[in-house]
C-alpha cells in the first residue's frame, strides 16, 4: 500500500474578519507548520511503545529474528491456556505490543504510522489511542476464542487440564487491521473538509490494504508455509473498527462537543461488547 498522508487542515475566513481581497492587506506573521509528531501524536507514542518493547526484549537476549515461544510469553504474549485456565488476561492487551522479530515489527510499525497520520486527525488524539487498545483487544480475544474452540474439539481437555496448549500469539496487526476498519467507516462521511474524489482514493486504498492482507493470511494456511499469520486476530479487530467507527458517522466533522459526545458512546458500547465476550471465553471449559 502507498504512503498514506494525513488529512489537510482546512481554514475558512468567516465573513466577519474583514477580508476583502481587492484591498491591500497588511502584512501577516506566518505560522510554522507544526511537526507531524506534534499533528499525530497517539501514532508516534503507539510506535514508540511497540518499538521500545522490542528493543528491551533484544536487550534481554531474545533472538532479533526468531524468539521462541518461551521468550514472547515472558514478554506478554497471548495464548489461551494462560488467559483461560490460569486467568492472565492482561495478555489480551500486552500481546499487541509484542513481535516476533524485527521484520514482524518493521511491518506492522509501518502499516501503523501510515494509517495512523489519516486515522488521529479524524478521531482526535484519544480516540487513535483508545480505538488501538479496543481493537487490538477484540482480536486477541476472537484468537483466544477459536484456539481454545480448536482445543476442546480437537484436543483431550482432560489430558492437558492444566498444561500449556495452544500457539503464541503476539502483534499489533489486529489493532493495525482495527484502524483500517475504522478507516473504511469514517471516509464515507459527507461532512470532511476533502474533495470527494479524494475520500474515494483514500478509502480505495484502506479497503485494498485490508483486502491483501487477509488474503496473504488465508494463504498461509497451506501446508508447509512458513510463516504461520493469526488471521482471527485481524478479523476480530477490523470488524470492531468497523463497529466502533459506526456511531461517529455521519456527525464526522460536525461541532465538537457533538462529535465527543458519539466517540464516548461509541467507547462505551464496544468496551460493553468486549466485557460480554471475555465473560462467554471464562465460560468455556478448559
Amino acid at each position: 500500500m502507498g504512503s498514506l498522508s494525513p488529512l489537510p487542515e482546512q481554514e475558512i475566513l468567516p465573513p466577519e474578519s474583514g477580508f476583502n481581497p481587492q484591498m491591500p492587506q497588511a502584512p501577516q506573521e506566518m505560522r510554522r507548520p507544526r511537526p507531524l509528531w506534534a499533528v499525530s501524536p497517539a501514532t508516534y507514542i503507539l510506535v514508540g511503545i511497540n518499538c521500545l518493547v522490542f528493543l528491551v526484549m533484544v536487550a534481554r537476549g531474545i533472538s532479533i529474528l526468531n524468539p521462541a515461544p518461551e521468550q514472547l510469553l515472558a514478554f506478554g504474549a497471548d495464548n489461551a491456556s494462560l488467559v483461560l485456565y490460569y486467568g492472565q488476561w492482561w495478555r489480551i492487551v500486552t500481546a499487541m505490543f509484542v513481535h516476533v522479530g524485527i521484520i514482524h515489527l518493521a511491518t506492522n510499525m509501518w502499516c501503523l504510522w501510515n494509517l495512523g497520520l489519516l486515522a488521529e486527525p479524524l478521531l482526535g488524539t484519544a480516540g487513535l489511542l483508545i480505538a488501538y487498545i479496543l481493537t487490538g483487544a477484540a482480536g486477541n480475544l476472537l484468537s483466544t476464542c477459536i484456539n481454545q474452540g480448536i482445543h476442546i474439539l480437537f484436543d483431550n481437555p482432560a489430558a492437558s487440564h492444566g498444561a500449556l496448549y495452544g500457539p503464541v500469539g503476539a502483534g499489533a496487526s489486529g489493532a493495525v487491521f482495527g484502524l483500517a476498519g475504522v478507516l473504511i467507516v469514517l471516509l464515507k462521511s459527507p461532512l470532511l473538509p476533502v474533495p470527494p474524489e479524494e475520500l474515494r482514493k483514500l478509502r480505495k486504498s484502506v479497503i485494498y490494504f485490508a483486502a491483501i492482507n487477509l488474503v496473504i493470511g488465508i494463504a498461509t494456511l497451506a501446508p508447509g508455509f512458513g510463516v504461520h499469520i493469526d488471521n482471527m486476530a485481524h478479523l476480530g479487530g477490523f470488524t470492531c473498527g468497523l463497529l466502533f467507527a459506526v456511531p461517529m458517522v455521519p456527525r464526522l466533522g460536525s461541532p465538537r462537543r457533538l462529535f465527543e459526545r458519539r466517540r464516548r458512546g461509541a467507547v462505551l458500547m464496544v468496551v460493553g461488547i468486549l466485557v460480554l465476550f471475555g465473560f462467554f471465553l471464562a465460560q468455556l471449559p478448559g
